[in-house]
Parts: C-alpha cells; structure tokens; sequence
C-alpha cells in the first residue's frame, strides 16, 4: 500500500492535469495525446469521476466531425503512432452511442489493414521504416486492433495480432540479457541493424515499457474464451516482466534510461519507463496474469518510489523527450550515447501518463487502500 502523503500528492498533480484541455495538443493526431486520454479513462473506471470521462469526451470532439473524419491526421502516413488514440476513439462511441466515432474506429482500422507488413507478417512501424518493427508499435497499434476486432469484428484476426507478437519474441529476445532490443529491420539494411540479426544495439528502457503494456492490455481486449491466445500473450508478458525485473536499481527500485547500463556515467533513472512497468504489473495482479502476493508490492514499490524521487515541486521530472532509430544515418543509431543524448524534460505527457495508468491500476487492485 502507498502512503497517505504521497497518495495525496499524486492525485494534486493529476487534478491540475486534467483541470482542462492545455496539456494536449489540438492541432495534430498524436500518440502522446493518446496516452494522456488512455490514463484519463483508466482514472474514470477506478475512480467514477466524470471528470476524466468528460476529459476524453472534449478531446474527441475537438478532432472527430458528424462524418466520423479525424481532424489533422492522415492515414497514407502509414504511422502506427497514429493508431495509439484509436483506443478513446471506442470508448467515446461507448459512452454517447455517437455513430461519428464508429466511423472514425473504422478510418484507423482501415489504416491497419492497409498498413505495410514485412514478410513475417508486421505492421512497418512507419511508411518512412520500411521492413522495421518497433517495440512501440506494439502498443499503439495491438490493443486498438484486438479491442476492435473483439467489439466490432468476428475476432478472426487473433491469430495475426498474437503473431506479430510471436515474431517480436522470436526475433527481438535477447537471451543472455533477458531484455527485448528497442527495434528490429527485417530486411537487415538500415545502418542501425546489426547484419546477421536485424536488431538495434541496446535496451531502451521505454521501449521495454511500451511492450509489457501492450501485452497487459491487448489481453484485457481479447475475448477470455480464446484461452490460446490468452496463454499466448500471458506467457510472453511473463517472459518480459523476468528479464526487466533483473535491471532494478537496489536503492530506488527503478529503472535506467539504458536498462543494463546503470553504471555508465549520464545514464539516469527515467521516469515513463519506471512507470510503464508498474503499470503493466499492477494490471497484470488485477487481471491475474501475475500473482498478486509475489507481485503486487513490486508494482507498488515503483509508483511510490517514483512519487517520492521523481514527483518534486509539484513536477514530474526526469523523463526522455523523444527517442526512435534513423532514418537517417548518423542520426539515433541506437548507441547507448544516443538514448542519452535525447532532451529529458519535466511533466512530460508519456511520463505523466504512465505514472497515471500505475495509479489508476493500483486503485483498481486495493480500493484506493494506503497506508
């Protein structure tokens, strides 16, 4: 259980968050927007506040028309990142009935089964990424894809969303590490990819939150029934969890920004990755894909920490801007230099998010028990 103090200190800084739309975009379809709508709506099913509810629902009607087109986004772009709002998209046509959002879930649905795949069978995470398949892309794009296929679809396309996860495990895995590489090119070409592989150089740490969450929630999608493909998905969240768990700062309990890399000068503990993985552990205990008496205090462990250490003057701090791979050459090459370079800002909306999503999961697990 969390502590009174720090509980209290969270849920001031969320109030502000959300006390209007000014810590979102509304001239661009982003994926950090969908990340702060997602927590939004996590924090209404905990909480009941309408708030949050209403939240999501003035976005949306910031961006979807009568005719269900979504404003400043564009599907020949082909980027998965534009697929991560698709989530709210549903729960705004669950919560007003409002056909306009039916239309706009079917124009990024229609994205997806256009969207470029390598032979495998991924989605390319961008048109500009040929052949590339990145952790991220996981999360932006399976869970809409699983909660769409369950809600509206014949749930005929489980066994092509648990596949591109199979090839995830298949080709992105390290085993001496334990950890998953940020990204993989299927056709072995760009300069980043190592030649025999296909995979990046290191372990990002955000990269690693990314992917537990989409597996927590691409399940919490899916039809239970369809226990294969459950099975499926829990064994590899359960391989994840193991091998990030290992990388735990002893004093803080969290993560480095390059996971593995903790003693190298300039890597810091970073705060959207730590919170990533608490999230995706509470909701893993609710949904008992975890034991939740050998891993819930973990998952709490982390939200705490990261209130304490990293909630400071009433901003969240300590959290990486950006980072991706290419396509340039010479530019984000994966190196552990690289992940350390990118800006680290305050109150970033992914780091906000995250930490949201641990709270909203920690709630929905005690009853909003502290201690």
């Amino acid at each position: 259980m969390i502590k009174q103090e720090n509980v209290g200190k969270l849920e001031e800084y969320i109030q502000k968050f959300y006390q209007d739309l000014g810590r979102v975009r509304l001239d661009k379809w982003t994926y950090e927007d969908g990340c702060i709508l997602l927590a939004a709506i996590q924090l209404f099913e905990a909480t009941g506040n309408k708030r949050f509810r209403d939240f999501v629902l003035e976005y949306m009607e910031a961006y979807v028309t009568e005719e269900g087109e979504i404003l400043h986004y564009n599907k020949d772009d082909y980027n998965l990142d534009n697929i991560a709002p698709g989530r709210a998209v549903i729960f705004a046509y669950e919560q007003t009935g409002q056909e306009k959002y039916r239309l706009a879930a079917d124009v990024l649905m229609d994205q997806l089964m256009k969207q470029p795949r390598t032979q495998e069978g991924n989605f390319w995470h961008k048109k500009i990424y040929p052949n590339q398949v990145w952790l991220d892309g996981l999360f932006m794009a399976q869970p809409f894809y699983m909660a769409y296929n369950t809600k509206f679809g014949a749930k005929d396309r489980y066994v092509d969303i648990c596949g591109q996860f199979e090839v995830v495990e298949k080709r992105m895995y390290g085993k001496e590490s334990g950890l998953f590489y940020h990204g993989y090119d299927a056709s072995r070409s760009i300069f980043w990819a190592d030649k025999k592989t296909g995979v990046s150089a290191n372990f990002w740490l955000r990269a690693t939150g990314w992917f537990l969450l989409s597996l927590v929630d691409t399940m919490e999608e899916m039809d239970g029934k369809v226990y294969d493909y459950y099975r499926q998905l829990s064994d590899l969240y359960k391989v994840g969890i193991a091998g990030i768990l290992k990388y735990r700062e002893e004093e803080s309990g969290l993560f480095y920004q390059v996971v593995d890399k903790g003693a190298i000068p300039g890597n810091y503990l970073e705060t959207s990755g730590s919170a990533m993985v608490a999230a995706s552990i509470l909701k893993a205990c609710r949904m008992k894909v975890l034991l939740a008496e050998k891993y819930q205090h973990i998952g709490e462990e982390i939200l705490e920490s990261l209130i304490e250490r990293k909630l400071v003057g009433g901003h969240l701090i300590d959290c990486c801007s950006v980072a991706g791979l290419g396509p340039k050459e010479g530019r984000r090459d994966g190196s552990v230099a690289y992940y350390l370079s990118e800006p680290v800002r305050s109150d970033d909306g992914k780091g906000a998010a995250a930490t949201f999503m641990a709270y909203a999961q920690y709630l929905k697990i005690t009853g909003g028990l502290t201690r």
